[in-house]
């Protein structure tokens, strides 16, 4: 019966995400709603992608000077631009709109689900992945390369920052080392691959928030739920994605 249930529960979430990427591919139709979806959604995750990518550089560039011999320093730029930009920035950025963005998505649509809101747009002919989930995945799909490139530009400017108050190699010398880590054949594809992350993370708390149930209880399981089964797919799909485009390019 276990087993039956998981099978079950795939199969369902699988054509929700089906329907999902339906509707978000008409999203652009609803602007004004799009626009504020990715308000709250990129917007609200500057702060914490801020101190994300200033954590990660100064730690990376730490750890790095703790490994590389003073005399092969200059490579220390290098290793760090490949390093955030190929994994940490858009690992980042997803973990940060998954613990926001995908509690928040659980928790708005439990709660119209809970208050009625979602049948009151069914009675009227209307339908809810329209309205509701297309232009929120689509936004969600959107920031997470816009956050991704932006924690990559702070997680650097920290580095850089930090070099220059306790390293020894001077401004020119540092940016021209993180210019060579910036492969665009390496770093166009990492950054892209954060899409696939906006839309599983996305359509998983708009999943959970839509089936809510078992009053204001079930509106904090399905928030709870959205984070921890979106994180998941994030890491799972990170391993696969890595992999295709180590193949491809």
């Amino acid at each position: 019966m276990f087993s039956l249930n998981i099978f079950e529960t795939c199969g369902r979430f699988t054509h929700f995400a089906l329907r999902a990427l339906l509707a978000a591919l008409s999203a652009p139709r609803r602007f004004s709603e799009l626009m504020r979806q990715l308000y709250v959604c990129f917007l609200g995750a500057l702060p914490l992608g801020l101190i994300t990518g200033l954590a990660l550089g100064v730690v990376v560039w730490i750890h790095l000077h703790g490994v590389v011999k003073k005399e092969y320093a200059e490579s220390v730029p290098e290793y760090l631009a490949l390093a955030v930009v190929l994994e940490f920035a858009p690992l980042g950025a997803a973990l940060v709109v998954a613990g926001r963005s995908g509690a928040s998505l659980g928790a708005e649509l439990g709660s119209m689900r809970l208050t009625e809101q979602i049948d009151a747009l069914e009675t009227l002919g209307l339908s809810p992945m329209s309205y509701l989930v297309g232009p929120r995945v689509f936004a969600c799909m959107l920031t997470l390369p816009l956050l991704t490139v932006y924690i990559a530009f702070i997680a650097m400017a920290g580095s850089y920052a930090a070099e220059m108050s306790g390293g020894t190699l001077h401004s020119t010398q540092y940016l021209m080392a993180l210019e060579r880590g910036l492969s665009q054949a390496k770093a166009v594809p990492a950054t892209l691959k954060t899409i696939v992350f906006g839309y599983l993370i996305a359509t998983t708390g708009c999943y959970f928030g839509m089936n809510a149930g078992g009053g204001t209880e079930g509106v904090g399981r399905a928030a709870t739920r959205g984070v921890v089964v979106s994180t998941l797919l994030v890491l799972i799909s990170n391993v696969i994605l890595v992999k295709l485009i180590q193949m491809v390019f």
